[in-house]
């Protein structure tokens, strides 16, 4: 699995992983991903960013959880 678009610079947005150097830091990506639930609303508002740095970025944020169950309030079981 090669990471080579997420890049963390303590000179650039305080040390964050950002998107290719950018001032995008994954953080953000993963909330765009949340309000534009369609990509191509999402690349009009955000040229500058491509699929690989979508794929990588979800990528990057997915290797720091771990497997463990956490018990949800009612309220938020899926209706089947």
């Amino acid at each position: 699995m090669k990471i080579d678009r997420i890049t963390s610079n303590p000179k650039r947005m305080n040390g964050q992983p950002c998107i290719r150097d950018l001032r995008l830091t994954v953080r953000r990506v993963i909330e765009l991903l949340a309000t534009y639930p369609v990509r191509e609303e999402l690349h009009q508002d955000f040229p500058e960013l491509e699929d690989e740095d979508i794929r990588q970025a979800l990528i990057f944020v997915s290797s720091y959880l771990d497997d463990r169950i956490i018990e949800l309030p009612n309220h938020y079981e899926a209706v089947a």
